[in-house]
């Protein structure tokens, strides 16, 4: 239903209009017309395709700014209180207070639509996101799972997981940070000084991280942590508490306490908060053992080649290859020079993702699945114009499967053992999957990310080991420049490809896909 009037706005955008911004926004409202935000500018030219003149239409995210890192203006509050309908990717590919703004300020009955999850009742084909798990040691993580919809839990809610105790041998501390880019520290969790309100991490719903933990002394370690959910700033609700076993520097088979456990010392775990059971479990990957083998209280709830596991039953491992000594700038460990047994992040910098990746619209099939979902819930909210949206969508279907085709032709045309990507972030994996392109390396996970010297080498051998004669890099993302010193080196060509925003050379849908099949064409051919 579209607002003929003006809505009751908060104090917040009452400043917004007295300071007179300038800027994307509905200037020049028509009152017989749909009002329109969507998240980023891919989405926008999607949902403007099938609204046409019927609706104004958006973006928050402006051009040649990063979705994962872009925050939200008083601009943007203004647009979304005054929208009838709302579309956002959403699966974390948008920063999350953009998210928690939309969220908080969209009028109640607008609709607020995640296309990359509700697109597939459309037929979008999903790729869950895979962690590297080429580690020496347990790469361990925080992560919540479950909609915890029974709980009043949505996408603007947020777990705290507090640790409240420690059981430890003689003298030693448990620390769990992040390592941001440029090697500053966040420390989340600090046993030196005992349990206290601040040892807390928060966390979005279905989301996911990676930390740094580090264990002064070898011997075993029970943690105790306990959840909250925050459906606002002013509401918990308790969900569970769990005690999970550390063996650090010691051999878990031989201490009789740890018998007939789980033991976890490689790969990919996560301290999980299940919102759908109210357990802390140990989401980790699957072995062949059945859940008989790991102790009959163990969890059974398997998902995708991982299990979910009662902390009761499993012992993380933290072996001598976790040994070294305290870094400069790290004192909060203890002295440089002395030692600790340090479980590292896998990638640094604040990186947190949910279940599926998010880049759905590089299949061209899965923006048809997407174009269809925006077109019901324009015809719902404004369904005076419903036919024009159904026309408008179906022109723009028949366009968008004759570009699925060019551009499978065009990649098809590179030979194959030519046709390797390598790029600035992963966010191409639906490109590779649906045209058959082989997604050879990125610099880092994501373009929040910083990366490490340990990602440059893996870059050069990938790129000496393929014989590439390009690597390809995202206009808009200043971390570009790892990847073209690297390309450099090794004197292959940089060619441009476009990932999560327009700039002025590539302003639709239509036009980024078009340029990253010819630029793949011609550079790797």
């Amino acid at each position: 239903m579209i607002r003929r009037t003006f809505l009751a706005v908060s104090a917040v955008l009452v400043t917004v209009l007295a300071a007179g911004c300038q800027g994307s926004a509905y200037t020049h409202r028509n009152a017989d017309q749909l009002q329109v935000v969507a998240t980023t500018g891919i989405i926008a030219d999607l949902v403007k395709n099938v609204a046409g003149d019927a609706a104004n239409v958006v973006p928050l995210v402006p051009a040649n700014a990063d979705p994962h890192s872009y925050e939200p203006t008083l601009r943007d509050v203004r647009n979304i209180v005054y929208s009838d309908v709302a579309f956002s990717n959403y699966v974390m590919l948008e920063e999350h207070k953009l998210i928690k703004t939309l969220d908080a300020n969209i009028p109640s009955d607008a609709p607020n639509i995640g296309l990359a999850e509700g697109a597939t009742k459309y037929s979008a084909r999903v790729i869950p996101l895979v962690e590297d798990v080429t580690l020496d040691t347990v790469w361990l993580g925080l992560r919540v799972s479950g909609a915890g919809s029974e709980l009043g839990a949505d996408r603007s809610s947020e777990v705290r997981m507090k640790m409240t105790e420690v059981v430890a041998p003689s003298g030693g501390t448990v620390h769990g940070f992040l390592t941001q880019a440029l090697g500053q520290n966040t420390l989340y969790f600090d046993s030196s000084d005992g349990a206290r309100d601040s040892d807390m991490a928060t966390l979005p719903v279905n989301a996911h991280t990676h930390l740094s933990w580090a264990f002064s002394k070898p011997g075993v370690y029970k943690v105790t942590f306990e959840t909250h959910l925050a459906t606002d700033p002013e509401n918990e609700t308790y969900i569970g508490k769990g005690t999970y076993t550390f063996a650090v520097g010691v051999d878990p088979h031989s201490d009789p306490q740890l018998k007939n456990k789980r033991i976890i010392d490689e790969g990919h775990a996560d301290l999980t908060t299940d919102l759908d059971t109210k357990r802390l479990t140990v989401f980790a990957d699957s072995e062949k053992e059945t859940s008989s083998d790991l102790g009959e209280s163990s969890y059974e709830r398997n998902v995708a080649g991982h299990d979910s596991l009662n902390p009761d039953d499993t012992v993380i491992s933290v072996t001598n290859k976790a040994w070294q000594e305290i870094p400069r700038g790290s004192k909060f460990l203890g002295e440089p020079g002395s030692s600790t047994y340090l479980l590292p992040q896998a990638v640094l910098g604040k990186h947190v993702h949910g279940e599926m990746d998010p880049h759905l619209w590089h299949d061209v099939s899965n923006a048809i699945a997407y174009v269809k979902l925006i077109r019901d819930t324009l015809a719902h909210a404004d369904p005076d114009n419903a036919r024009t949206y159904e026309a408008n969508a179906k022109r723009y279907v028949d366009r968008l499967d004759a570009l699925d085709r060019e551009v499978r032709d065009t990649l098809a045309s590179i030979p194959k053992d030519k046709r390797h990507l390598i790029t600035t972030h992963d966010a191409f994996a639906y490109l590779g999957a649906a045209y058959d392109v082989d997604i050879a390396g990125f610099v880092t996970p994501n373009p929040a990310v910083e990366p490490s010297v340990t990602d440059r080498i893996r870059l050069a051998d990938t790129i000496q080991n393929l014989k590439v004669p390009a690597v390809f890099v995202e206009p808009q993302l200043g971390r570009s420049l790892t990847l073209r010193t690297v390309a450099d080196e090794a004197n292959v060509s940089v060619c441009d490809i476009y990932s999560d925003a327009f700039d002025s050379r590539v302003t639709t849908y239509e036009e980024l896909m078009r340029f990253n099949a010819q630029s793949l064409k011609g550079c790797l051919t």
